[in-house]
């Protein structure tokens, strides 16, 4: 697959700017790296500037782990150390800053935390990739997607098989039984576009466009991966794209480097650190 020309292309007088800041809202005391990892992916993938907002008392530890390049929000807490729905205005007023955002990896699942993300994805509005716990807050609450949409953002859900049999209060046979149909009914339904991921994640948008991805392998089913690929999402999101190409080109990238790094480390011993390394080797394959 060849990637679009804003993807391969700078101008010479280009600043970072013009490629997108992200605000990335995750981690808590446990899933401090699902952080990490979706910042890095975000960089690699070529992001101009990347935030993360993540818990006040995780700061100076995030700060140890990070990309050097990222920056850190440090943001009011619950006494589980996850983000707490007291810093919704700081978050509010810092997005305005920011290009596009990203709620979920590793943000945990207290309950001040889940209404945090609910309000942020109700009343925050700019482009949006929603996933892990983030998902996770949106069961039983799915109305608030489509008020999003009406607001002319562009959001993107990211679920595994068994985050979208909870989002339906389905089942994960049913689900992966009716794959295509299933991802097209839901980004229909919620005007949204859905990355269901597994093995040839398809992708679809309320617009009724689809893609069914070839890339990737076995060896990528590892923690984190589905960190960096919401952290690639973002960064095409933030470069320009709509965000059905956002997705289709970060998946499609990302199972390509997840194949350029099983040639190298092994299905086996494959991490999600290993992806993020391969990325610029995909993206010089995809020119």
């Amino acid at each position: 697959m060849r990637l679009p020309t804003q993807l391969l292309q700078r101008r010479p007088e280009a600043n970072k700017r013009e490629f997108g800041h992200v605000l990335i809202l995750a981690g808590s005391q446990r899933f401090s790296g699902a952080a990490v990892l979706c910042a890095e992916g975000a960089m690699r993938a070529g992001a101009g500037l990347v935030t993360l907002g993540i818990p006040k008392s995780l700061n100076l530890a995030i700060i140890k782990i990070k990309p050097k390049e990222v920056m850190t929000l440090p943001l009011p807490e619950t006494k589980e150390m996850s983000l707490s729905l007291t810093g919704f205005k700081k978050i509010r007023d810092f997005s305005k800053n920011a290009d596009v955002l990203v709620i979920g990896p590793g943000l945990g699942r207290n309950k001040s935390t889940l209404g945090l993300a609910r309000k942020i994805i109700s009343g925050i509005n700019i482009p949006m990739v929603i996933d892990a716990d983030g998902l996770n807050a949106l069961d039983g609450h799915l109305r608030i997607l489509k008020a999003n949409r009406q607001r002319g953002n562009q959001v993107t859900l990211t679920p595994h098989p068994g985050e979208m049999a909870r989002l339906l209060n389905s089942s994960v046979e049913y689900v992966q039984s009716k794959r295509m149909e299933v991802a097209q009914k839901f980004a229909r339904n919620h005007k949204v576009t859905l990355v269901l991921k597994g093995r040839g994640t398809v992708i679809a948008d309320y617009k009724m466009n689809l893609f069914i991805n070839k890339t990737g392998n076995p060896g990528m089913a590892t923690a984190g991966s589905g960190d960096v690929l919401t952290g690639m999402i973002s960064a095409f999101l933030g470069q320009g794209l709509d965000a059905f190409s956002a997705a289709k080109y970060a998946v499609y990238l990302h199972g390509l480097a997840g194949d350029l790094a099983a040639k190298e480390k092994t299905e086996i011993s494959l991490i999600a650190s290993d992806i993020i390394a391969k990325i610029p080797e995909a993206l010089k394959k995809s020119r």
